[in-house]
């Protein structure tokens, strides 16, 4: 094992070092929050499949394929056709606004009246994500070191906490870049083969398996819509999401490397399933169908490129989490204690008056800490992720995507959807239990019904408004941040 925790050591010292190199580039709120929008088409794709192929799409994805064959894969598909989705129709638009949250494009459409509430929501989302990838290391750790759950957690956590401290998107961009490549070494050119072949091949595979395993429908249509509504959606409203979309250089790479990752996504799913189908061959009778993927690696994996597995199981929780942190840090900062303080104007999107970097870094700091002490607290991942998609999708998805194709939603309608919707999944999922799926079904009728009904009944948004968001859609007006910024042509 010693090689195998030579290759862990390197690639841990190596984010430190990215974080230290992003810290130097990240001298204005552009660049640390969005870097500096300036992303080309090869780095934006790369970092957004980092951010949405985290230790669920890696590690639980394997464990799916595990338990229900090929269509385990659905899970992380919906997340690419979300991917997708938001690329071809909407990523050109939210890439135009030049703002850093998805409350402030709230408050631009609907005239300054929604984003301390709507910030509310995307904070405990993000945050809730934050945990979860940061649990996650505690399952890697254990399996490179057999170390305690707590030394586990806080070991990754830091680590994370450190270069997006120093270096913001910056770093976390140029981290997610090597993780992007450890990711596809790692998962699709040696572990996938090497699983295929250890299984005996397909039709050994075939012959040793239910035939439900090789049904694309087998995990249930149910299930599916389920992760359509919650995985599929979220992808297009994520604060985590939107924030890699603002580093896009302009829209066309926003639309174009939004969409090679998608199709990257899809890719990766179908590549967890057959690995994990692979392991039921192998080994039919593992306690947790979690433990697929280190069980595999650990067993059936030489020396070194055992190592460089873990490493892309590890590369995919902290891309993962380093989007979460920043991005729970920004809505923190941005949308919530800024507004409370009276700092900014709701709407304002230009800098305020005191060194940003210095202010969004510390909260990145305080975020983390927070992270890491919940991660600990925290037992039932499962649960916490789904009350956090819930909110989400739930609460937010209508007055989002409204405000983007209806004119005539009004800021009355959007905050009493907001309200309606989270209340609404609340009390579903005290009633159902949070794994049930009417929560997030009726919860989004309710939503939609309440914002279609305010919106009607009150009375249009202000022209002036609405004037000033078309010109920020068409690309008219934005940033000032953003002025100086250069385009990067490395990129």
């Amino acid at each position: 094992m010693a090689v195998d925790y030579t290759v862990i050591v390197i690639y841990l010292l190596g984010m430190l070092a990215m974080g230290w190199w992003g810290m130097r580039r990240a001298k204005s709120k552009s660049e640390f929050l969005v870097a500096g929008r300036r992303l080309g088409p090869w780095f934006y794709s790369g970092t957004m499949a980092a951010i949405v192929l985290g230790g669920a799409s890696t590690i639980g994805g394997v464990g799916l394929g595990y338990q229900y064959g090929l269509s385990g894969a659905w899970m992380v598909f919906t997340i690419g056709l979300g991917i997708l989705a938001l690329s071809i129709f909407f990523s050109a638009r939210i890439a135009r606004l030049k703002v850093y949250t998805v409350s402030e494009m709230l408050d631009l459409r609907y005239g300054g009246k929604a984003g301390v509430i709507s910030g509310v929501v995307m904070w405990a989302y993000t945050l809730m994500l934050a945990v979860t990838s940061t649990i996650a290391y505690a399952t890697i750790f254990d399996v490179l070191f057999s170390v305690d759950r707590t030394v586990a957690i806080v070991l990754g956590g830091t680590i994370v906490v450190a270069y997006s401290t120093l270096g913001g998107m910056w770093a976390i961009t140029l981290t997610d870049m090597v993780q992007f490549v450890v990711k596809t070494i790692g998962v699709l050119l040696l572990l996938l083969p090497i699983a295929v072949i250890k299984a005996g091949g397909f039709s050994e595979m075939k012959a040793k398996l239910p035939t439900e395993y090789f049904d694309p429908l087998g995990i249930g249509g149910e299930t599916i819509f389920t992760y359509v509504l919650i995985y599929t959606f979220g992808m297009l409203i994520g604060q985590d999401i939107w924030q890699r979309v603002f580093t896009a250089r302009s829209d066309k790479v926003a639309r174009y490397g939004g969409a090679v990752a998608g199709t990257y996504c899809l890719v990766y799913a179908i590549a967890g399933a057959v690995i994990g189908t692979a392991a039921k061959v192998m080994y039919p009778d593992l306690a947790s169908a979690d433990a697929a993927f280190a069980t595999i690696v650990k067993d059936e994996l030489p020396m070194g490129v055992r190592g460089l597995v873990l490493a892309a199981a590890l590369a995919a929780v902290m891309s993962t989490s380093s989007g979460a942190l920043i991005a729970c840090a920004t809505v923190a900062n941005n949308d919530i204690w800024s507004r409370l303080r009276g700092v900014v104007k709701p709407g304002a999107a230009g800098d305020e008056p005191h060194d940003e970097v210095k202010g969004n870094r510390l909260f990145i700091l305080i975020m983390g800490v927070a992270v890491i002490v919940v991660a600990i607290a925290l037992n039932d991942v499962v649960q916490a992720l789904t009350v956090a998609y819930n909110l989400l999708v739930g609460g937010l998805l209508v007055p989002i995507l409204g405000g983007l194709l209806w004119r005539r939603g009004t800021s009355q309608g959007a905050l009493a959807s907001v309200v309606a919707g989270g209340l609404s999944v609340i009390g579903l999922m005290w009633h159902y239990g949070i794994l049930a799926n009417q929560p997030i079904y009726y919860g989004l009728l309710t939503s939609l019904a309440v914002y279609v009904v305010v919106s009607l009944a009150t009375p249009p948004t202000d022209a002036t408004v609405l004037a000033a968001w078309r010109e920020r859609l068409a690309g008219r007006a934005g940033d000032a941040d953003d002025a100086d910024a250069a385009p990067l042509t490395s990129a």
